[in-house]
């Protein structure tokens, strides 16, 4: 994490991230204690617009993998992840405005062999929605 990251709080083995309509999270980083097997994020939309106009999720994935995950999701409406992709570790359902979900994953998966991203699928949103993930 450098020193301009805006790291999410992590309260236990969870933290709260959310999204905006401005296609912007309000964090780029997400540092996971060490002692955690398992972590969940809360995504909240605290925008307005409908999903297929603003929708946000969450999709955790090695760093390198992320362009083709998206490219290969475009037409998967309305997750934007294409079924079965095992280059995705975990993901969120896609929310709209006034939205919330959650999603839980195995830490083991993101220990080693990253870097490892969080970021949003939705077509156009990647290139302002992803942060860095690590486990401390």
């Amino acid at each position: 994490m450098d020193a301009d990251s805006r790291a999410a709080d992590v309260a236990g083995c969870a933290t709260i991230l959310t999204s905006n309509d401005a296609m912007q999270f309000d964090a780029d980083a997400i540092v996971i204690p060490a002692s955690c097997a398992s972590f969940t994020i809360h995504l909240t939309h605290v925008g307005t617009l409908p999903i297929g106009a603003m929708g946000h999720n969450v999709v955790i994935a090695r760093a390198a993998d992320m362009p083709a995950i998206v490219a290969d999701g475009m037409a998967a409406t309305p997750r934007h992840i294409k079924p079965g992709d095992t280059r995705v570790i975990a993901h969120t359902d896609m929310i709209g405005g006034g939205g919330s979900t959650s999603v839980t994953f195995d830490v083991a998966l993101v220990r080693e062999g990253g870097p490892y991203r969080f970021f949003c699928s939705f077509p156009g949103h990647l290139a302002r929605m992803q942060g860095s993930l690590q486990v401390q």
